[in-house]
């Protein structure tokens, strides 16, 4: 860089620092006595190897806990991207300061955002053979009884995923939606589909599992879904005008974005369970108690969160042909 380009961005780091009343010499002097940034300061490394904290001895267990940290990061980028469809997308001014959302949302924009979230469960779905053939049988079902009463069915992430995707009414359980069509919020969120999925599989009580859940996150849940009842991807995708609506690429990645979360993703998932939890004379029970026979096949719950965007056809067969494929290897 030469002494001219050198004036030039001292004077923009100049007036970036006057709009915000402060003094650029003193942020330079602070910069003169500053360290260099390292990529294990950077990303925290040293502190990230060791949030594995196994509650056994079998080696399998930290294989278990680092996928799903993994998989929660994932979530978190995912809940980045739909701040930004929600809100428009961020305005970066040209010094990188924040200039606040964009009025209108802009199509390409969604497209991006949304095959970016479509690519986070993709990738996601793909490893999880980590989960289906990376583990010992008899390794996970010894160290899983030491979890108890702790369950995948706990990941908050993902519940926000769900809520800030549709109307909370397209998350009430089938039998009760038309019951619940005009009702509030909160009576809305007492019927959601996967409350009947953390019940004791012999009584029909709520089990540990989702009293501690409701215990720690209702009043989280209820708040972000008022926040995006107005803003969710299925109403951002109905605001927009007619020629945006039918854009064939928006189409492909709401259809997509809807497959990943509510098929593909659910039925690893199954797919895990089969072959960790299914034997010949009785099902081992998930260490939440949840009924994982009837939870997590999305047949039995045909969650959708764009309706509009399927056939009648599509929906009845929702998720019935990749389980007769890919779970139980038929043709």
């Amino acid at each position: 860089m030469n002494k001219e380009q050198i004036n030039k961005s001292l004077e923009k780091l100049n007036l970036k620092y006057q709009s915000m009343g402060q003094d650029l010499s003193a942020y330079l002097d602070g910069l003169l006595l500053s360290n260099y940034t390292t990529y294990w300061d950077y990303i925290n490394v040293d502190t990230l190897l060791t949030l594995q904290k196994p509650k056994t001895d079998f080696p399998d267990e930290e294989i278990f806990i680092m996928y799903h940290q993994i998989t929660e990061l994932y979530f978190k980028m995912c809940l980045n991207e739909m701040d930004q469809i929600a809100n428009n997308g961020q305005i970066i001014g040209e010094n990188g300061e924040d200039l606040g959302w964009n009025e209108k949302l802009d199509v390409d924009f969604f497209i991006r955002r949304l095959n970016r979230m479509n690519r986070y469960f993709e990738t996601l779905t793909h490893s999880f053979d980590i989960m289906v053939q990376g583990m010992e049988k008899e390794q996970f079902q010894r160290f899983r009884m030491a979890l108890l009463p702790a369950s995948g069915f706990q990941s908050a992430q993902y519940r926000l995923i769900e809520f800030a995707s549709t109307p909370l009414i397209h998350l009430v359980r089938k039998e009760k939606k038309d019951e619940c069509k005009n009702a509030p919020i909160e009576e809305k969120y007492e019927h959601i589909y996967w409350k009947e999925g953390a019940t004791e599989v012999e009584t029909g009580q709520k089990t540990l599992t989702l009293e501690q859940f409701e215990k720690k996150y209702k009043e989280e849940f209820i708040n972000w879904i008022k926040r995006f009842e107005q803003k969710n991807i299925y109403l951002k995708y109905l605001d927009l005008d007619n020629e945006s609506k039918n854009n064939s690429e928006l189409k492909e990645a709401l259809r997509n974005f809807d497959l990943n979360v509510n098929v593909f993703w659910p039925l690893v998932h199954y797919k895990s369970a089969v072959r960790y939890l299914q034997q010949e004379n009785k099902d081992v029970p998930a260490t939440g108690g949840t009924n994982w026979q009837q939870y997590l096949p999305p047949r039995f719950q045909k969650r959708i969160f764009f309706p509009e965007l399927w056939s009648e056809k599509e929906v009845k067969e929702w998720g019935k042909g990749w389980v007769v494929k890919e779970i139980f290897g038929e043709k």
